[in-house]
């Protein structure tokens, strides 16, 4: 017997063409991109370059008409517009890269239109959905300390899922109630920490926390350094921290509008509710754009509509 693939297997992922290798490693060095952000980049440029082979066409050769099949073929397979975009700005951003690198003397995707892509708010949960959410942590072993550090940070800090699981012993600053969190581009801030996020963690880190759940060896040296472990002791992953967001969740009947991501939002939406400078909301989220913390503001219409009504005298008719 061989040792090739199985009948019927698909055939393995062709492997990303030099150029696109140069580009990926630019993206990491140059810019500073995510490991998540080059990933994604990744399975986007080998799909596009993998279409681009079937109708045998070099990466040096690509027109604007290629450009514009390629989308249609995209939207013709039924993807979101969000895909799609996502997809358009990983070729433009290779070919661009290849006429800056002086490898084309072109970018055919000048001229060619993303999707537009609809604009939805972001999904915050009330302040008693959360208050809700936090309360179903029970038990004070160490999985529900972890649990509920976790929750108390993901809401109270406004943190990433990835700058969460990411956080080592060595960020920590509990003294201050400051802890130093990595952001997209590895950029670093300090992000500071409520008495109940503070609490909850120290009583993770405290006895009968984190300290049950340390192997008797590490598998990973780096592992022994991070704040937040899973079950076998090893570094908890964004999809172990997603799973318990969920599951509790499940447990308050918020599963169909909670993520980690939805807490964040939940975060930005309930400090401006309660009179927060945005710009001092944009330092706390690691935003590097006001424009992308400004999103928030108009979640809280409503209540800034409730509050004139309440406050100006001529806002509603006297009775």
């Amino acid at each position: 017997m061989g040792n090739g693939p199985a009948a019927g297997a698909p055939p393995p992922a062709a492997p990303l063409s030099l150029e696109g290798e140069e580009f990926l490693s630019w993206l990491a060095v140059e810019r500073g991109r995510a490991v998540n952000t080059l990933a994604a980049y990744r399975r986007d440029l080998r799909a596009y370059e993998g279409w681009l082979r079937t109708r045998a066409v070099g990466l040096g050769e690509v027109s604007e008409a290629d450009v514009q099949h390629y989308v249609a073929s995209l939207r013709a397979e039924g993807r979101a517009p969000a895909t799609v975009a996502r997809a358009l700005v990983a070729v433009r951003s290779l070919h661009r890269f290849l006429v800056d690198e002086g490898r084309a003397g072109a970018d055919p995707t000048g001229d060619v239109d993303a999707p537009r892509v609809p604009q939805g708010l972001p999904k915050a949960l009330t302040e008693d959905e959360v208050a809700s959410l936090l309360a179903a942590v029970v038990g004070d072993d160490a999985t529900a300390r972890r649990d509920r550090a976790i929750l108390e940070l993901l809401y109270g800090t406004g943190m990433r899922i990835s700058e969460l699981v990411g956080l080592s012993l060595e960020d920590l600053a509990l003294d201050d109630s400051v802890i130093r969190a990595f952001g997209k581009g590895s950029k670093e801030r300090l992000v500071p920490l409520g008495r109940y996020a503070r609490e909850a963690l120290e009583a993770w880190l405290g006895p009968g926390g984190r300290g049950r759940l340390v192997p008797a060896r590490w598998a990973r040296r780096r592992d022994s350094e991070a704040v937040f472990l899973n079950s076998r002791g090893g570094r908890l992953s964004r999809q172990g921290a997603w799973g318990i967001v969920r599951r509790y969740g499940d447990r308050v009947d918020l599963r169909d509008k909670l993520t980690p991501h939805v807490l964040r939002h939940s975060c930005a939406t309930h400090m401006l509710d309660h009179g927060a400078d945005i710009r001092v909301v944009q330092e706390l989220l690691g935003h590097a754009s006001i424009a992308t913390t400004q999103v928030y503001t108009r979640v809280s219409t409503e209540r800034i509509r409730a509050v004139y009504d309440r406050a100006h005298p001529r806002a509603r008719a006297r009775p």
